[in-house]
């Protein structure tokens, strides 16, 4: 079996069908991208950056559900350009929502200006970029490296009750117990390319 640094621009070759592909980064438990999964048959999710353990945890759910349409990166990915060619990936999902403050300041490397060159260069024509976080900080410094890249933000959003969040996204059990506490979750959703 290949290895996912030789997978770049074959992954539509290892799902056996050209379907689009989302890409969630910094994958935690699982709950998000498996749920999306079985709620879009008709499109491709990778995983990325989830531990071994998380790994093995998203692995056992998609069997589980019997899932053909998931697949996982679980290597740290310093670049996605190493993992996905140009114009690979449909949606980017960047979610980090975390009970975990000490974790917190360590994931601005998910939205940093050359994480963002990456994506954009895998992104396909069209592409979108979600992104949500109930860390105020880290969403304050992802809309700032969002602007200074001039990308064209579309929505944003605290209200997980709100069309644009639903469209798109799969609240996890922690998210909603955060949310329930009457915290907000931000949410973003950008044009990538």
């Amino acid at each position: 079996m290949e290895s996912p640094e030789t997978m770049a621009g074959k992954w539509s070759d290892l799902f056996g069908n050209s379907n689009p592909i989302h890409v969630e980064i910094g994958s935690g438990k699982g709950q998000f991208l498996t749920q999306m999964a079985l709620r879009h048959p008709e499109l491709n999710f990778i995983a990325v950056e989830g531990g071994p353990d998380i790994s093995i945890r998203i692995l056992q759910k998609a069997k589980e559900l019997e899932l053909k349409n998931l697949r996982v990166i679980s290597v740290f990915v310093k670049d996605a350009r190493d993992f996905f060619a140009q114009g690979e990936v449909s949606r980017i999902y960047i979610n980090f929502c975390d009970p975990w403050p000490k974790a917190r300041h360590a994931k601005r490397r998910l939205v940093y200006r050359g994480k963002l060159e990456a994506y954009r260069a895998i992104a396909a024509p069209g592409a979108m970029l979600a992104f949500r976080t109930d860390n105020d900080d880290l969403f304050q410094f992802g809309l700032e490296e969002i602007d200074a890249m001039e990308l064209p933000v579309e929505t944003v959003t605290r209200d997980l009750h709100s069309e644009p969040y639903f469209a798109d996204m799969i609240p996890t059990e922690y998210e909603m117990k955060f949310a329930q506490s009457g915290k907000s979750i931000n949410y973003t959703l950008v044009h990538i390319n």
